[in-house]
């Protein structure tokens, strides 16, 4: 497996749905520019803050809608099975997400906190692939 770009949105519009709306467009030009042929993406969880979970929960939505207009399936998976997964401990440490993430794809430096996590939705998804395709 190889890491062709991994990075994270940084969004500067100030108000919520201006930001929603520059995270559509910049999903759909990566979208475009890499021609993906499946989205990962990771199931909304509450962890303390109801407030962070709904934002957290439309931004997920506008990734939805971005993949869904490129007709683009959608696989879902929870946060403790993807470190599960990836780390063999569904309780795993970020730093330790990262240390995986940068060994299994041979990084040259350990990626970010949340480029790492989505690298790791990205592995967790290649892992359980074989294992859908029997399923259907």
């Amino acid at each position: 497996m190889t890491c062709l770009e991994g990075g994270a949105i940084r969004l500067v519009e100030s108000s919520f749905p201006k930001r929603l709306g520059e995270l559509f467009r910049r999903l759909s030009a990566v979208i475009a520019q890499h021609g993906p042929t499946v989205m990962a993406i990771e199931q909304v969880f509450v962890h303390k803050n109801i407030q962070s979970a709904l934002k957290l929960g439309h931004a997920r939505g506008v990734a939805i809608a971005a993949a869904s207009l490129s007709d683009l399936p959608i696989f879902e998976y929870a946060p403790r099975l993807v470190k599960k997964t990836v780390v063999g401990y569904g309780a795993a440490e970020k730093s330790q997400i990262q240390q995986i993430v940068k060994k299994v794809l041979s990084l040259n430096q350990l990626p970010q906190a949340d480029c790492a996590d989505a690298l790791a939705i990205a592995l967790c998804h290649a892992y359980h692939m074989p294992l859908l395709n029997k399923i259907k």
